[in-house]
């Protein structure tokens, strides 16, 4: 509500000083012919500019300008980020699931909660070096009550001395049955704060961030019909207009918090000793009044002592980590040797340590080493082993150069602790889960042809003891409706893919990416995946009036071919197998517009056209309608002084 306060009030101020200065600036050149050049506004994109902890630790200390840039400036919404290949609820800030195999972040333990992941681990933190106070201000004020803001400053104290902060909230009005303007589907509010710091030798630098994201959902379990999905293909019932939740009063929560600092010594540019540390939190709530919807949960947990009404199931996941290691560059080699060492605590609300398989608590160490070799600028080859004392272990190696990239990785890593043991009102397992290992390689080659860039390339993923949510469909003995299992079999998945950008007409491009899914081996039917999935834009780029607006416009146009995708389970936060519902094959077109007048941005875009005239639209997930026909528009300031 500040922020909506007062924005309009800096919009007012900043017009008026550019107004003021531009009058000032041609009264002073009416009475002389000689122009001031220091009256010119000096700062800008290219003296504010930052660098990732990665950059510092590679030993590669060039900062890199603001992003200015407008191509697909439009794509706010989460699943347009990521190229289309998550699926979430249907609408913006609703749990996110990967539509392609993922290779797991660590080898060690996890909480195995990955549905709001993304909100959190989307944009890595960055470190500015500025001339001069920097401030982005980023508004996106989407139809229907969906919301997106971002409040981005920083500033040095002196040249080798910085800090500043990123706020992102994230605001989203319920899509389905909305009472009026405010009756939130999703609040998330991120925050970042860091600070950076060298010595004048350059010879000790120290990093530090605390981040923090809030992210609070709605749950409506998707939505009641009037007609049976099973008897209507294109399942128009889901986007009737007045379609009824079946869910009102569920909420999902996620908090993570994390400090993290890195500090190095150079001993010399072929060696440096550093350490970094992690301290953080994970914190996953579920709630509801039974009260109000008690038929549409399928198995009650009696919990001795638990309110029978009230629902609030939680875990929670602590750690520290350390890390202690060498590294340097020897003329083009890069070198890295490391141990880190990490304490970690899970707990459950309603599941006692003595009654598991497995230990909640404990400690990990890792030991590891990274190189890379770089030929020039455009060609070098990395790889990297890390072993964790009790036979897991990610070996992974890349190649880059101007024709082709080339990568391997197989990773072998424990189970996540939910996947492994859970109990809340409406659930309970206690597994005791293999080792998961996945092996995944991908090479693409590339090739500029004149006007036209084209790589083509195939990834192969391959799972071993995979584990995943399954529909338990009434199986006897079983009444708990989704349950994890543990495929005895493998999976294995190829991928070849198409993606290319032909420039015609001066400043038109077609941008089409094509993948094609082959199973080569399913057991259990345990991956779900659509055979074809495209993605193409069409846009024309370049300036206009004389050079004064840079412009984006075109289509978004995203397409997938009809699959049994993954249904969702609110109650624990996890997509499951199922074979009830067929997500169809929709065409989701956008028309958008992106623009650029000196440091400002906007752009508007109407999503989902096609909706506009067929009266059905896009299922992501089975029971949750995708968003509808909408309009949608931002902007964003930069400010430099």
């Amino acid at each position: 509500m500040f922020l909506k306060k007062i924005f309009p009030l800096l919009l007012i101020a900043w017009s008026l000083t550019q107004g003021f200065s531009q009058q000032t600036e041609s009264k002073s050149r009416v009475g002389s012919k000689i122009i001031d050049d220091s009256t010119k506004n000096i700062y800008g994109p290219k003296t504010s500019r930052w660098i990732t902890e990665e950059d510092i630790f590679r030993g590669d200390s060039v900062y890199q300008p603001i992003d200015t840039s407008i191509i697909n400036y439009h794509r706010w919404i989460y699943t347009q980020k990521f190229n289309n290949t998550y699926k979430d609820l249907g609408f913006v800030g609703t749990a996110l699931n990967s539509i392609f195999p993922l290779c797991p972040t660590t080898i060690g333990v996890s909480t195995g909660y990955m549905a709001y992941e993304p909100y959190y681990t989307s944009e890595e933190v960055k470190y500015f070096d500025t001339k001069s106070p920097y401030t982005r201000m980023y508004i996106v004020w989407g139809g229907n009550g969906r919301a997106a803001t971002r409040v981005e400053f920083s500033r040095n104290i002196n040249p080798r001395w910085n800090f500043g902060f990123n706020y992102r909230p994230l605001l989203v009005d319920k899509q389905v049955q909305r009472k009026g303007k405010g009756d939130r589907q999703t609040v998330s509010h991120y925050l970042d704060l860091y600070m950076a710091y060298r010595t004048k030798n350059d010879r000790y630098s120290v990093l530090a961030n605390y981040r923090r994201i809030r992210h609070t959902v709605n749950e409506n379990g998707g939505v009641n019909v009037t007609v049976p999905l099973d008897s209507d293909s294109t399942y128009a019932s889901l986007f009737e207009k007045d379609i009824k939740p079946k869910l009102s009063y569920a909420t999902s929560a996620e908090q993570r918090n994390n400090f993290h600092y890195f500090h190095q010594f150079k001993v010399g540019r072929g060696l440096q000793v550093y350490q970094k540390g992690d301290w953080g939190k994970q914190y996953n709530l579920y709630r509801d009044d039974l009260s109000q919807e008690p038929d549409y949960y399928d198995h009650f947990e009696k919990i001795p002592g638990k309110n029978t009404v009230l629902t609030k199931d939680s875990v929670k996941f602590a750690y520290l980590q350390n890390e202690f290691g060498v590294k340097g560059n020897a003329q083009n080699l890069f070198y890295n040797f490391y141990y880190r060492i990490r304490s970690y605590q899970f707990s459950y609300k309603y599941l006692p340590a003595d009654s598991l398989a497995f230990e909640p608590k404990g400690k990990e160490q890792f030991a590891g080493v990274r190189m890379q070799y770089r030929f020039d600028s455009l060609n070098s080859v990395s790889g990297g082993y890390e072993y964790l004392l009790d036979d897991n272990y990610r070996l992974e190696g890349v190649l880059k150069s101007k024709w082709a990239d080339i990568s391997v990785k197989r990773i072998m890593t424990k189970p996540g602790f939910v996947q492994n043991a859970y109990r809340g009102s409406f659930d309970y397992w206690n597994n005791n889960f293999k080792n998961l290992r996945m092996d995944q390689g991908s090479a693409f080659l590339k090739a500029n042809l004149g006007p036209l860039f084209i790589s083509p390339g195939v990834t192969y993923t391959s799972y071993h003891n995979y584990i995943y949510y399954l529909e338990s469909n009434g199986l006897p003995t079983v009444d708990q409706r989704v349950l994890p299992v543990q495929s005895t079999g493998s999976q294995i998945l190829a991928s070849p893919e198409l993606r290319m950008d032909f420039r015609f007409l001066k400043s038109m491009h077609l941008r089409p990416q094509v993948i094609y899914s082959k199973m080569i081996r399913n057991d259990d039917n345990a991956l779900r995946v659509p055979e074809l999935f495209v993605n193409t834009q069409l846009t024309f780029e370049d300036h206009l009036f004389k050079r004064n607006i840079l412009v984006q416009m075109g289509l978004d146009i995203h397409w997938h071919s009809a699959y049994t995708a993954l249904g969702y389970d609110p109650a624990i936060q996890q997509f499951y197998v199922q074979n009830n519902v067929t997500s169809p094959a929709f065409p989701l077109v956008d028309v958008f517009l992106n623009g650029k007048i000196k440091t400002g941005k906007f752009f508007v875009k109407y999503h989902n056209i096609v909706q506009l005239f067929t009266k059905v639209g896009h299922l992501p997930t089975p029971d949750y309608p995708g968003q509808r026909n909408i309009l949608d528009f931002g902007f964003e300031l930069l400010l430099f002084d």
